[in-house]
């Protein structure tokens, strides 16, 4: 990816999302005091945590938006990040319900996680061939309330992390 790719790309972002990282921030702490949906508290406690989970990424470009203009059946991301080494971060999300017991519960698990992998690793390779990056130049990381997918990135260059269910509540109640 040229500078000139990566400029044209940040201001496809900046078009489709013209939201200041301000603005973003405190809607993120508005889902934290009213959490409506699991998912969205999942996706601001690690907005609000990014450099924590992900040290490497310093701007948030898009969230829940579709990387190929006006293609959002071909998947919207959960989080695009720009890089302190200037490569793009891409991150999804997934609460997966680690509670809940029983087979059927076990393979819903089970389909969430490879689920969430499928979904980077595609949006990784679309956005190589639609803007014409380098795949070396995008990272890809996932992050859920599952622990049992922080090995499953190894074999697949995808960055993993988690946070238990209890913690991200603790989290929440105590913000």
């Amino acid at each position: 990816m040229t500078a000139n790719e990566l400029s044209k790309f940040v201001y496809y972002c900046k078009q489709i999302q013209p939201q200041t990282q301000e603005d973003i921030k405190r809607f993120f702490q508005g889902v934290v005091v009213f959490p409506y949906d699991k998912e969205l508290l999942l996706q601001a406690y690690l907005f609000l945590n990014i450099k924590d989970l992900f040290p490497l990424c310093s701007e948030l470009l898009l969230f829940e938006k579709s990387p190929i203009s006006d293609y959002t059946d071909l998947g919207k991301c959960d989080f695009v990040y720009l890089t302190y080494t200037g490569n793009l971060f891409i991150i999804e999300t997934k609460f997966i319900d680690t509670e809940a017991t029983g087979a059927t519960e076990r393979k819903r698990r089970n389909k969430h996680r490879n689920k969430v992998f499928e979904q980077v690793i595609t949006l990784k390779n679309r956005f190589s061939h639609y803007w014409n990056i380098e795949l070396e130049q995008l990272k890809c990381g996932v992050f859920t309330t599952d622990s049992e997918i922080d090995w499953r990135g190894n074999d697949v260059n995808v960055v993993t992390k988690s946070i238990s269910i209890d913690k991200l509540e603790r989290w929440r109640k105590n913000y």
